[in-house]
């Protein structure tokens, strides 16, 4: 068994590499990297039953560019 924790993320861009990902330790923020920014989920109260089993979900609730 692992002892990554995963999570399902929610909203944000249709074109997330993916859905479920590893996540930091709990209330923390997940934080993608994606087309020269950075989308940020947050943890949400609710869970979600995917193929990897019953998971946390976070929440799409900015996006932030990277200064180049």
């Amino acid at each position: 068994m692992s002892d990554t924790t995963r999570a399902l993320l929610a909203g944000g861009p249709d074109d997330l590499p993916e859905r479920i990902v590893p996540v930091p330790p709990p209330g923390a923020d997940v934080k993608i990297k994606l087309r020269g920014g950075y989308e940020h989920f947050r943890p949400t109260e609710r869970h979600e039953d995917t193929t990897e089993g019953r998971l946390p979900v976070y929440e799409w609730w900015e996006r932030t560019e990277i200064a180049e």
